[in-house]
């Protein structure tokens, strides 16, 4: 049906809202698209519903076409399945708790596991009735600490989440090769570049888990590729450990006054001054700097974990967030400085930290701190370093701890070669979940020997409006949106250009023309709006072809744009309905 501007709602901003940092969020507030609500949180407006309808138009018929079955589950869900799993406590703050007037707990799903291994429980028995798998595209919550980038990390947000039930670790490895197929089809049809990587699980649990990530600059994950085809999220990158050396021959450590060697830049900068190597100088990869963090877990227990890494690399606070969850991660504050005299800021040393103190201070280090490795380290008073303290012999460590920043050059853990970096936005998330939810919530199935066998499942997700903002990131320019036929909300925009009743009724007869040959036609037909303002607004909406019905109409012709190329050209008026289908078609094929 054709749709007027004059009739839509929607509002276009000429300036960027002060809120909005990335190309999308801005284009997507000043196109009209969506509307800001609080942080993270957005009405969806009509253009911007036509788009993401688009986009779940398309994750469905591939999801259907692998057998995938729909669903919908409420958002609103009671708390006794997820402290069954235990994610009540272990998604911390995250989690948005209510209580309803008895005072009984509930939750706005961030996920949906549990009510999907319940629904199989309750309905399904045999081993018969699998595989199975089973989705729904529902809107989710999480209370984001710091929502961003508009729709691509928000505290509200629609996303496609499937389930796969397997008698079989064999059954389940077949349902996750066709998830996994299913999404390559998905992203290929949407005309967004991807990337899969090796991923960790989090929260989720399960074995095998492997990210979609979109290349972007703005994205906030980074993922490695080495030149030998490894290509990992770095949060699950391993580090190859050296191999332990030998201490024979060793010297003893000393300790050595180091008056405001506070920091790796200045010690490194006084040893290699005041005491320095015969063979070479000494770098920051020779000091060993330990990082006081404190820990909460789910039940509000707290503790001190010391990281010990060598001084040249930092801490990557994902691949900390990562590997110390449930729990969640603090710099320590001084109150646990004070609690702790032991640990003397900016000269922390691994002899006050044994691996088993039970005053709730842990003490893990880098996998590149082996026994047999030498040391510049702190002495555990102001203004002192040990030298030569060698692990192994002279300290010890409760284990290691993949907390270290990946670095380009660093090798890859399957001997494939140097790293290089990257930055992309997760689109989306496959796992393995295995037995884990199905065990918690007692869902088994009769064999073919009458015996009960606990489920196997998978998981898998796609953050549907995460996709749209990648979508709008990825294609837009300096004028606006620019989307592809797939997903736009129309398929041409046709703009009035100038007054006089001759180019109205020739432009409704074009856009009705259009629009009974099966395009998406918005027309805009506005009256006092100059014709500036319509095709900035033209250019803005994104729509993939422009027709301008203008002062060229009273020499027969019209002009067609192409909104991506910027290919523009002037065409008689008798043709051009034949010539905008012909150009739409090309831009399908093109995808």
């Amino acid at each position: 049906m054709l749709t007027s501007m004059s009739d839509l709602f929607v509002r276009t901003l000429r300036e960027d809202p002060a809120e909005a940092e990335l190309a999308s969020h801005k284009l997507l507030l000043r196109a009209g698209y969506v509307r800001r609500v609080a942080p993270g949180i957005y009405t969806w407006l009509p253009l911007g519903l036509r788009v993401l309808r688009n986009v779940e138009r398309i994750v469905r018929e591939e999801m259907n076409r692998v057998g995938a079955q729909e669903v919908l589950f409420p958002a609103l869900l009671p708390a006794e399945p997820y402290r069954a799993t235990g994610r009540w406590d272990e998604y911390g703050p995250t989690l948005f708790r209510l209580q309803d007037r008895r005072q009984g707990d509930y939750l706005l799903a961030p996920t949906h596991e549990e009510m999907f291994t319940l629904a199989v429980a309750g309905m399904y028995n045999s081993y018969k009735d699998l595989p199975l798998t089973l989705y729904q595209i529902q809107t989710k919550y999480r209370d984001e600490a710091r929502p961003r980038g508009g729709l691509l990390r928000g505290r509200e947000f629609v996303m496609k989440d499937a389930y796969s039930f397997d008698l079989t670790d064999e059954g389940l490895d077949e349902s996750y090769r066709k998830q996994r197929g299913a999404y390559q089809a998905i992203f290929e049809r949407l005309g967004l570049d991807y990337v899969i990587c090796s991923a960790m699980a989090g929260a989720m649990g399960g074995s095998k888990s492997e990210e979609f990530l979109h290349p972007s600059p703005v994205g906030e994950d980074t993922y490695v590729v080495s030149p030998g085809g490894y290509v990992a999220n770095v949060e699950a990158v391993t580090t190859l450990s050296p191999a332990d050396q030998s201490v024979e021959g060793l010297p003893e450590p000393r300790e050595l006054p180091t008056p405001g060697a506070g920091t790796i830049e200045a010690l490194v900068e006084l040893a290699n001054e005041q005491y320095p190597r015969l063979d070479r100088p000494w770098t920051a990869a020779d000091t060993l700097k330990n990082v006081v963090f404190a820990l909460t877990y789910p039940d509000d227990r707290r503790e001190l974990l010391v990281v010990g890494l060598p001084g040249d690399r930092e801490v990557d606070e994902k691949r900390l967030e990562v590997a110390v969850a449930p729990a969640e991660f603090e710099v320590a504050t001084e109150a646990d400085f004070a609690a702790h005299p032991e640990l003397v800021q900016g000269y922390i040393g691994p002899t006050v930290l044994s691996p088993n103190r039970e005053d709730g201070v842990r003490y893990l280090v880098d996998p590149r701190v082996v026994p047999g490795t030498s040391w510049i380290t702190g002495a555990n008073r102001v203004d002192h370093h040990v030298f030569g303290l060698v692990m192994g012999r002279d300290f010890a460590a409760e284990g290691t701890i993949e907390a270290a920043e990946v670095r380009v050059g660093d090798p890859a853990p399957d001997g494939s070669g140097p790293l290089e970096l990257h930055r992309g936005i997760e689109i989306g998330h496959i796992f393995q979940l295995g037995k884990k939810y199905a065990e918690a919530l007692d869902l088994k199935v009769l064999d073919q020997n009458g015996k009960a066998q606990v489920v196997t499942m998978g998981s898998y997700g796609i953050g549907v409006s995460r996709v749209m903002a990648a979508l709008a990131e990825s294609s837009c320019d300096d004028k606006g949106l620019a989307w592809s036929p797939v997903v736009a909300p129309f398929s041409v925009q046709v703009v009035v250009a100038g007054k006089g009743n001759e180019l109205d009724a020739a432009a409704l007869r074009l856009a009705n023309s259009l629009d009974d040959a099966g395009l998406e036609v918005l027309l805009d037909d506005r009256t006092g709006i100059s014709a500036g303002v319509k095709f900035a607004d033209a250019e803005l909406l994104g729509n993939p072809i422009i027709l301008v019905v203008g002062r060229g109409l009273k020499n027969g012709l019209v002009e067609l744009r192409d909104r991506r190329s910027g290919e523009r050209r002037e065409i008689p008026v008798e043709t051009a309905v034949a010539e905008t289908l012909a150009l739409w078609d090309r831009l399908r094929g093109e995808g």
